[in-house]
């Protein structure tokens, strides 16, 4: 009997573009010796980016909606004319970001975007009330201004917030209004500072220590409270309502199904890691770099650290640290292209293959570079701060950049290792950033570890996956999905000094990272 492919609609949000990519779930043959394999294909790219409205910047959540219905509806197009199965939708997406709904289920107001001012300062108030150890005890989060818990501190009091009865983060949003059911999905609920973190169930604890502190707080628990009851990945959540089916002439009963809604836990999925000793970079608008555990590390060292626990699939914790990412660079380009300069990325990059490493370095993580703005002229500034010479040129600039990620880079790594007990001996680099060379082969001398560079689809393809398993398409544990989701997949290896004469040794990138952080320490004591 023949098994037909079956097809699962891979909703997938970044900080630049929604994409609605379709992955066909290949059945092996056993005449033919050839195995199950996942194929994607990206179906339809919507921009996506913050919109400024009398000084807040907001996310235009409506035109996201409509982006993925419009994907939907082409998915389903090309599903039909293969003769595949339409096997279900996931989303995933960002952290932390919310929208409000209010008692008759209308939204109030586009959610506001992470890059928004209104929490600077905030979490100070909050640990001033809630100590630091108090929250990481519990939740085991980065310190990160733009959490959700120091989202709601900053809007405690406003109209909109005192009207709301359902908080739901991005994905849950959007996946509400494609089933109509309101539910949280964990590995992005674990972003909000609101859930605890061995439990992965809300945190009573925080929550009410957070209402005595603030009391202009609504309720965030009980039956009247804001947050919604949590979902694990792999939950079928509901069909398509009816009329969103209809819309995108998809067939009755096609499942919405939770997949790691944190874009970063649906590609760590798609690691195709073959032992427990990796390393990962989720390289993209942001970078986030750790290991993935089977429990969390809520030590006071991990804290200082300010490494952060984000919970993943199969029980699984993401043990890792944010890093600024490629936003450097995708700021500084734009500041380019909009000052009439040439700014072509790969001729930069080529340019920057010839700067001599390690010129200048800077803290990615400093706060000026996370807000829009220039980027090179805030990089110049940092520079300058800290005693170094600032980048002269654009190429200059883009060398600094890469440098500094690699860096952050390799003490996040080291930094993962040492506080989780756990070796490493390969680092996964996943995601968009993997197409970036250059990086890749300074992450490799940074960390003075071999790099596996892909896939590039990484989050898609640990939707596809964990949906294809709910469905029933696939089976087995993590390392069984990652096994399936690594055939066919163009992977590149990148070993330390593998860039010819311009690599220099890992000891010359630990005294770089010595070198910055004692600049950065001292600029501040200054």
């Amino acid at each position: 009997m023949e098994r037909r492919t079956t097809a699962f609609a891979a909703v997938d949000l970044g900080a630049s573009s929604g994409r609605v990519i379709l992955g066909r779930v290949i059945p092996g043959d056993a005449l033919d010796g050839s195995q199950t394999r996942v194929e994607l294909h990206e179906v339809t790219r919507f921009p996506n980016g913050p919109v400024e409205v009398d000084g807040t910047l907001h996310w235009d959540i409506l035109r996201l909606h409509q982006g993925i219905l419009d994907g939907l509806r082409a998915a389903v197009r090309e599903t039909q004319a293969r003769g595949d199965v339409f096997g279900g939708v996931g989303i995933d997406s960002w952290a932390v970001d919310y929208g409000l709904l209010d008692a008759d289920g209308a939204l109030l107001g586009n959610p506001v975007h992470y890059r928004d001012s209104r929490t600077d300062g905030v979490p100070a108030r909050v640990f001033d009330e809630i100590g630091s150890g108090e929250h990481y005890a519990v939740n085991g989060l980065q310190t990160q201004p733009f959490n959700t818990e120091f989202q709601l501190v900053a809007a405690a009091g406003s109209a909109q917030l005192d009207a709301a009865r359902t908080l739901l983060l991005v994905p849950d949003l959007l996946t509400a209004w494609l089933t109509g059911r309101r539910v949280a999905e964990v590995t992005n609920a674990s972003t909000t500072g609101l859930l605890d973190v061995r439990s992965r169930q809300w945190s009573t604890t925080l929550v009410g220590a957070l209402r005595h502190a603030f009391p202009s707080l609504p309720d965030l628990l009980g039956a009247d409270g804001l947050l919604p009851a949590l979902v694990e990945p792999g939950t079928v959540v509901a069909p398509l309502a009816d009329d969103v089916a209809r819309a995108v002439g998809a067939p009755a009963g096609v499942p919405v199904i939770a997949v790691g809604s944190h874009d970063t836990a649906s590609a760590v999925v798609a690691v195709p890691a073959t032992s427990e000793h990796f390393a990962y970079v989720s390289c993209g608008t942001w970078s986030l770099v750790g290991l993935e555990l089977d429990a969390p590390v809520l030590s006071e060292a991990s804290r200082e650290a300010n490494f952060t626990n984000e919970l993943g699939v199969d029980g699984t914790v993401r043990y890792l640290r944010n890093v600024m990412g490629l936003w450097l660079l995708q700021e500084s380009v734009r500041t380019w292209n909009a000052a009439g300069l040439p700014a072509d990325l790969p001729d930069l990059l080529a340019a920057a293959a010839l700067v001599p490493a390690l010129t200048t370095v800077v803290d990615v993580d400093a706060p000026e570079f996370l807000a829009p703005g220039d980027m090179p002229a805030r990089i110049a500034a940092a520079a300058e701060r800290t005693g170094q010479t600032p980048p002269q040129s654009q190429a200059e600039t883009v060398r600094c950049i890469l440098d500094s990620l690699a860096v952050a880079y390799r003490r996040a790594v080291r930094q993962a290792g040492e506080l989780s007990g756990r070796d490493v001996d390969v680092v996964h680099m996943v995601g968009g950033g993997v197409r970036n060379e250059l990086l890749c082969q300074l992450t490799a001398d940074a960390t003075g570890l071999p790099v596996v560079a892909g896939p590039v689809e990484g989050a898609a393809l640990g939707n596809v996956l964990v949906q294809a398993r709910a469905a029933g398409v696939l089976s087995g544990d993590l390392a069984g999905l990652r096994a399936v989701g690594a055939r066919g997949v163009p992977l590149r290896r990148y070993v330390p000094g593998g860039g010819g004469a311009g690599s220099l040794a890992a000891e010359h990138w630990a005294a770089a990272e010595a070198r910055l952080v004692g600049a950065v320490l001292g600029a501040v004591d200054a």
